[in-house]
């Protein structure tokens, strides 16, 4: 049986571990002996401790957005790749260490870079043989995630694959531009229900319902040519918010863990209204749809935006301007539209190597190599 370990961090809902989970059904569904296990260091450390970072870190962004900011960049993403985190070092290097020798895993995929930082620190000093990928779920690497002695990379996109290379010397063939991994159900294209005279958008604020939304809808009224069906994720507070406004043109829905539930929302709707996080925003540009960005959270989303903005994959929506007219306003202007075409079909072609069968059996070649080489240094330890 093969076995691996997936790392993402913390155990609230987010895009680390959705591409973990992603990743894991596409090798299970193709191999059913494979054992995909998801580790969060944080709690295997001290649970204890992962709930008050996790509560701290909702509340930091909710309240002090800026410093939150400004913390981030400084912290995290200043392109100081031989940045020391000794202190953490200091805290959870025994405990990754202790979870490699109990689970003996034939591969690791982290899916956020405060795991990969420690195991490129045990990689560089080979003591760990076991082969790593990093697997980025932003569109952008900063500075936390490990690069020395990972063995491969999953990027979004070639602008972040010739980073890699040219600033840290990564080879090529370590490489890989997948775009962010997301659910395979996103690679079936279903038919649309019958056409209607409004045009439909899909509201989202991810997994918690973080944004601005209430603000942004509060001043539609019913004869409103655009019609919304708004994700709350598992922001009861929203919901009700929502449902008080009484706009028949726009209809709350609470959380849906259902990948297929969400497919058939994409197929059904013109465009989708996000925040530029990662796996969203891939989701939506895999099913073709025009985005609109309604607000960022601070930190590694404003990074997205900005660099989504440059690869003009994303509208950016204005809060002093009508919600209704901005989305009208896209769909009657065929030169954006065109433009936006020209732009999406370019960035699935960088994407292609990302497919879920190609993923899948890249990584199976990885630990059936890896295996093979364990063996052949038995052997000759042995004669």
């Amino acid at each position: 049986m093969k076995k691996i370990l997936f790392f993402p961090l913390l155990r609230m809902p987010s895009g680390h571990h959705q591409v973990a989970d992603t990743i894991a059904g596409y090798l299970q569904r193709r191999d059913s002996t494979i054992l995909c296990k998801k580790i969060d260091l944080m709690s295997a450390w001290n649970p204890t401790v992962e709930r008050i970072v996790t509560n701290t870190y909702l509340e930091w962004i909710h309240y002090f957005p800026r410093n939150y900011a400004w913390v981030y960049k400084h912290m995290a993403n200043k392109s100081n790749t031989g940045r020391s985190y000794k202190y953490y070092d200091f805290l959870f290097m025994k405990k990754m260490k202790q979870i490699i020798a109990e689970e003996k895993p034939d591969l690791i995929v982290c899916t956020h870079g405060f795991p990969s930082y420690f195991l490129s620190q045990l990689k560089s000093k080979h003591q760990c043989p076991i082969p790593v990928i990093n697997v980025y779920t932003d569109f952008f690497i900063n500075d936390v995630w490990g690069r020395e002695g990972i063995d491969y990379h999953f990027v979004p996109s070639q602008a972040v694959k010739n980073n890699l290379m040219n600033r840290n010397g990564i080879p090529d063939n370590q490489i890989i531009v997948t775009g962010i991994p997301t659910d395979e159900q996103f690679e079936k294209q279903l038919t649309p229900l019958e056409a209607t005279s409004k045009i439909k958008v899909l509201v989202s604020g991810g997994s918690v319902g973080l944004g601005n939304i209430a603000e942004l809808l509060k001043q539609q009224s019913n004869e409103s040519e655009v019609e919304y069906f708004v994700l709350c994720g598992k922001n009861k507070k929203l919901y009700q918010k929502i449902e008080n406004l009484h706009y028949q043109n726009i209809h709350p829905l609470p959380y849906i863990s259902s990948r297929e539930k969400m497919n058939e929302l994409y197929s059904n709707v013109d465009a989708i209204i996000t925040k530029p996080g990662g796996v969203t925003i891939s989701e939506a540009l895999k099913k073709g749809q025009p985005i609109f960005i309604h607000s960022a959270l601070p930190g590694q989303e404003e990074i997205n935006l900005k660099l989504l903005k440059e690869l003009n994959l994303v509208q950016i929506l204005k809060e002093n301007l009508s919600l209704d007219d901005q989305v009208m306003n896209y769909f009657k202007d065929e030169t954006v539209k065109d433009q936006f075409q020209a732009s999406l079909q370019a960035y699935l072609r960088e994407i292609k190597g990302g497919s879920p069968n190609e993923i899948a059996t890249f990584i199976q070649d990885v630990i059936d190599f890896n295996r093979e080489d364990a063996l052949k240094g038995s052997a000759r330890k042995i004669n």
